[in-house]
């Protein structure tokens, strides 16, 4: 079936763009803007994915308050509908536009029956930059094969929870976005059912990953890692990019150490310092201090309340509820991965960022002994 993409000429297979070149259920392309509010008030996480081999096109929108409250939203349609406008994409009253190549995305919610709106209007301060490739196998199967771009920027718009309208001051948040795609493993839909007479997956002992994003108001310092349940490394990725306007090449990081702080009741951090060594010699000691957090589960990465990203609900699926954050009950189920948003300090600079991470098992060195 035509959609707007074939008009454009950067096809690379004998096909239309609504096809990808293998069959595998877990393929998935995902946008993702988040941020928050720097006085830790105000978290948001908004976004849209597409399954083409589950015929499923869905989005969603979060808004956490307080660190007491998470309003979401989320809606699914069939992805093989009439599309909308080259370089948009509509579920509902949701819409997602990107409005300068690698530079500027919006992302609208209209006013609809679940009490939450919003519209989000990212530009990027820095460059877009692309993830180390993830390519893993397990038992002959690919277990994962995903590509994926990150950037930061400058947020404008507002939300409006129940009536009540709020302005974004750009000046006082922290914005940043990302695009995958490809086979996923884990939340966001790889790890959704393909069906019974699967041999069960493979489950190591224990499994750390975390994920930093820190922007200084003259660098960002990414990086990636996943370690064995006694630290040894099996993936690892980092750089630390600088603004548009400099012109300036990114470095690359060549290594990472933690030393983290631990929630008594669930497995996010509460604390503690990343030492960055950079390729070109330097070393870096960052400090990170959470400011607030919200859980992706919520919003469809886990299956809550019936529902997940990639499921099939038909042609017109909407939900919304509000969730208390500060109930474990709620928060447990779905707290497999975490983010962590924080105020970070590297030596005299002060910023702020992003800790996403799994940590699922045994870690002994946290003193975590099994699942």
């Amino acid at each position: 079936m035509l959609v707007p993409e074939d008009e454009m000429l950067c096809h690379q297979l004998a096909s239309t763009f609504d096809h990808v070149a293998q069959s595998d259920l877990r393929w998935t392309e995902r946008v993702v803007m988040y941020g928050f509010d720097t006085s830790g008030e105000i978290s948001v996480m908004t976004g849209l994915a597409r399954y083409p081999n589950r015929n499923v096109m869905d989005a969603y929108a979060m808004v956490t308050i307080g660190g007491k409250q998470a309003k979401v939203v989320r809606l699914a349609t069939e992805y093989r509908t009439p599309g909308a406008a080259l370089g948009a994409w509509s579920v509902g009253p949701y819409t997602y536009e990107v409005t300068e190549p690698l530079l500027s995305t919006r992302a609208t919610l209209a006013p609809n029956e679940h009490g939450l709106s919003l519209r989000l209007d990212l530009h990027g301060d820095f460059p877009a930059y692309e993830q180390t490739p993830a390519f893993h196998r397990s038992r002959g199967r690919v277990r994962e094969d995903a590509r994926r771009y990150y950037q930061n920027g400058t947020v404008t718009g507002w939300l409006d929870i129940d009536g009540r309208r709020i302005d974004i001051d750009p000046d006082q948040w922290w914005f940043g976005r990302d695009h995958s795609w490809g086979v996923r493993h884990g939340p966001g839909g790889g790890s959704l059912s393909e069906g019974e007479g699967l041999q069960p997956t493979e489950a190591p002992d224990g499994v750390l990953y975390y994920m930093g994003i820190f922007q200084f108001e003259d660098e960002l310092v990414h990086f990636a890692q996943r370690e064995t349940s006694t630290g040894e490394r099996w993936q690892f990725e980092g750089e630390v990019l600088y603004p548009i306007a400099t012109g300036r090449d990114s470095t690359p990081i060549i290594d990472v150490e933690h030393e983290l702080r631990f929630e008594p009741d669930l497995r996010v951090i509460s604390g503690g310092t990343f030492t960055v060594h950079r390729a070109d010699r330097r070393t870096s000691v960052i400090e990170v201090r959470p400011s607030c957090r919200f859980w992706p589960g919520f919003a469809g990465y886990h299956e809550y309340r019936g529902y997940a990203s990639g499921m099939w609900r038909g042609a017109s699926f909407s939900d919304g509820f509000t969730v208390d954050t500060g109930d474990l009950d709620q928060v447990r189920p779905i707290s497999l991965l975490s983010e962590s948003l924080c105020e970070v300090r590297m030596g005299d600079k002060v910023g702020h960022g992003l800790v996403e991470m799994v940590c699922v098992g045994r870690y002994p060195r946290y003193g975590y002994t099994g699942w």
